[in-house]
């Protein structure tokens, strides 16, 4: 995943990327024979991204279109995707009839056009991760490069299935959809899609920040808008826990040295992430333009990275007087403004105005916070078991004696 500040060059560099192979893909995967299988898929979900004219191939959304012998571009429409999406699912909870009588919302679902859902909370971005995943996992491709730019925040559209994921749980919570399809076999269908689009969201969710088989490389420009953005972007990857491998400074069409921002960037960062200079390229509007770009991209390196990596120690302590320890590091640009709060088996953590749930691991959910604070690049966080709900060495539920 290619993604930036706009206007820091993030689809000229993933093209430039996508064109750029590394070697000719040696083996078939899903049963496909050799040949069928092509060796990169670059994907852009900018609506009004220039690509298709720039790389000299028509403009058809939704369907792969070859760029060269070995790359294909795939331009999804995020209104499209929606909409037919929102088309099969109401038709689906259309066919559901007698599930309105029980549940009422079904009838309010249907009755609204497709057009309309692109406002339910992390509806059209989950529908645009779930095109990437299942293009991913299709085995058309050996690996895909997705051009991030174009759709506002990237990190908000990677957060999409967890907030999504979070609108469905207190709309119809899970314990209460399963216990009302056991009882009322009519909503057994409706139950069936809603937790589909549940395990969805989480499966999204796990694989886009899966180190294993995800790179993230951000691009900034070379000037001082770059500078003052770096910092912030990389704050945000690591409580996202985005597995970063590279940074790209990015001269684009212009003659800035990009060697100061390289060097604020490196050191930002640790030595698993590569910085790199991509210097002027001229005027890039054309194909043979953009393939004299030659960007190399780290393969996903395996390591979790920021809240992915966190870490839960015992302090202290025996019982409902243990004293835990939850850490993780985190870069900040302005530690003043870090918030933190929670909610359910969520911890709320706010990073330059970026706010975004950390889950906690199982031994803190009966646990309340006691303190927390940043220091030495990392966030700590305090907790201590809460008596009322900790469980008694007997098995039972209560403060231990």
């Amino acid at each position: 995943m290619v993604l930036g500040p706009g206007g820091s060059g993030v689809s000229v560099l993933a093209a430039a990327a996508a064109l750029t192979v590394d070697g000719p893909a040696t083996q078939s995967r899903a049963g496909l024979p050799m040949g069928s299988e092509r060796d990169t898929l670059l994907v852009t979900i900018d609506r009004q991204s220039y690509l298709p004219d720039r790389l000299g191939v028509y403009r058809v959304p939704g369907e792969p279109v070859p760029i060269t012998a070995d790359t294909d571009l795939l331009h999804l429409d995020q209104l499209a995707v929606v909409e037919q999406a929102w088309t099969d699912f109401t038709a689906a909870l259309t066919a559901v009839g007698a599930a309105r009588a029980f549940l009422p919302i079904v009838g309010t679902l249907t009755s609204v056009a497709p057009g309309e859902m692109v406002a339910l909370p992390g509806i059209q971005e989950f529908l645009l991760l779930r095109q990437i995943r299942d293009a991913a996992t299709s085995g058309r491709w050996r690996r895909l490069v997705v051009d991030l730019s174009g759709v506002g925040d990237p990190n908000a559209l990677l957060r999409a299935p967890v907030i999504l994921s979070t609108t469905i749980e207190r709309l119809w919570p899970r314990h209460a959809r399963l216990a009302e399809a056991a009882e009322k076999p009519a909503l057994a269908q409706l139950s069936a899609a809603v937790e589909g689009i549940d395990r969805d969201c989480q499966d999204l969710a796990e694989l886009f920040t899966d180190p294993h088989s995800v790179a993230v490389h951000m691009v900034f420009d070379a000037g001082d808008r770059g500078r003052r953005a770096a910092a912030d972007h990389l704050a945000v990857a690591d409580l996202t826990a985005l597995p970063l491998r590279s940074v790209l400074v990015n001269a684009g069409e212009s003659d800035i040295a990009t060697s100061d921002v390289a060097d604020h960037v490196r050191s930002l960062v640790d030595a698993s992430v590569t910085v790199r200079e991509v210097p002027s390229g001229g005027v890039l509007d054309r194909l043979s333009r953009i393939r004299k770009i030659r960007v190399n991209l780290p393969a996903p390196g395996g390591r979790p990275r920021g809240s992915a990596a966190l870490t839960v120690t015992k302090a202290s302590g025996d019982g409902v007087d243990s004293v835990f320890e939850l850490t993780w590091a985190q870069r900040l640009s302005r530690p003043e403004h870090l918030q933190l709060g929670r909610s359910g088996d969520d911890l709320l953590v706010t990073v330059d105005g970026f706010r975004h749930p950390v889950r906690l691991p199982s031994v803190l959910r009966r646990c309340r916070v006691t303190a927390a604070g940043w220091d030495d690049g990392r966030i700590t966080v305090t907790f201590m078991p809460d008596p009322a709900v900790w469980p008694a060495r007997d098995g039972g539920s209560g403060p231990q004696r």
